[in-house]
């Protein structure tokens, strides 16, 4: 099957959900020195993307995240991931398992990066885990 060129909005949804999903786990048990190592933490994870799922989280802008409260931060971030789930299956679904994979381990690596995978941190995982989940 012929894969499909992302739109810049597919690139900036897939985006939007991968880097959410890590904003969502170090946001989870917060503190200023732990963020920094989780930032660099999944920046690894990330980093070991390839083909679609590695041109659109390396290309385009930024996602812009509400920043008022996490609730605020994940009513937008798992429908991203849906939305990315959707959009992979559609357009380039030999990609859509690696997606779900850097995904999960960089949510995964934000969590353990400091004193590892703290209760909170673990439940957000979880609703990653079941926002990027194939429908039954």
């Amino acid at each position: 099957m012929m894969e499909q060129r992302l739109t810049d909005d597919e690139r900036l949804t897939l985006k939007t959900g991968a880097f959410g999903a890590v904003f969502l786990v170090s946001n989870a048990d917060a503190g200023m020195f732990a963020m920094i190592r989780e930032s660099i933490a999944a920046s690894g994870a990330l980093d070991g993307a390839s083909g679609v799922v590695k041109e659109a989280l390396t290309t385009g802008p930024l996602p812009r995240l509400p920043r008022d409260s996490a609730l605020e931060v994940e009513s937008v971030v798992l429908p991203a991931l849906g939305r990315a789930v959707d959009i992979l299956r559609e357009k380039s679904p030999q990609d859509l398992a690696a997606y779900r994979d850097v995904v999960l381990a960089a949510a995964d690596r934000v969590a353990r990066a400091h004193r590892g995978v703290a209760p909170a941190e673990a439940a957000v995982i979880e609703r990653i885990r079941g926002a990027l989940a194939e429908p039954a």
